[in-house]
């Protein structure tokens, strides 16, 4: 998650730039719910073409992890769509406890808390026979191992 992070500050920040470029902007807080959806866009494009071309993202690729569908195929654009979109309840059902907790309270430094709540993603993997992700389930597609076999000699 970290590797991916690192990538997609960079698409984040080329997004934004040209945001700001193109409206004007000196400010993040200018134009913000459009400033949001289209990052929200821009990271679903990278994920789904990513998956689409090779069923990997470039961390996914350096980890020998490889997306499929339930039936171990290549998954279809709205598995992918699906996929990008039931990603984020839990972090954001997450980010939302640490704002009520925050608020509730009043320990303002708790808002450092916000940094784990990706990190949610993982606890229904804890429950899973497979230990696939929830959002994989639901989409009908599986993170599989693509760790080349080496031959027997």
């Amino acid at each position: 998650m970290i590797y991916e992070g690192i990538l997609l500050f960079g698409v984040v920040f080329i997004v934004s730039t040209i945001f700001d470029i193109l409206t004007e902007s000196r400010s993040a807080l200018m134009f913000r719910h459009s400033r949001q959806a289209l990052i929200f866009i821009a990271i679903g494009l990278y994920f789904i073409l990513s998956w689409q071309s090779k069923s990997k993202t470039l961390p996914m690729k350096t980890w020998h992890m490889r997306l499929v569908s339930k039936t171990g195929g290549k998954p279809n654009l709205w598995q992918l769509l699906w996929r990008y979109l039931l990603l984020w309840p839990l972090p954001l059902l997450g980010a939302l406890a640490i704002k009520a907790l925050v608020q509730k309270t009043g320990y303002t430094p708790a808002d450092l808390f916000i940094v784990v709540t990706p990190f949610t993603l993982f606890i229904p993997t804890w429950f899973s026979r497979d230990g696939q992700f929830l959002h994989d389930r639901i989409a009908g597609t599986r993170l599989v191992n693509d760790r080349p076999t080496q031959p027997l000699r």
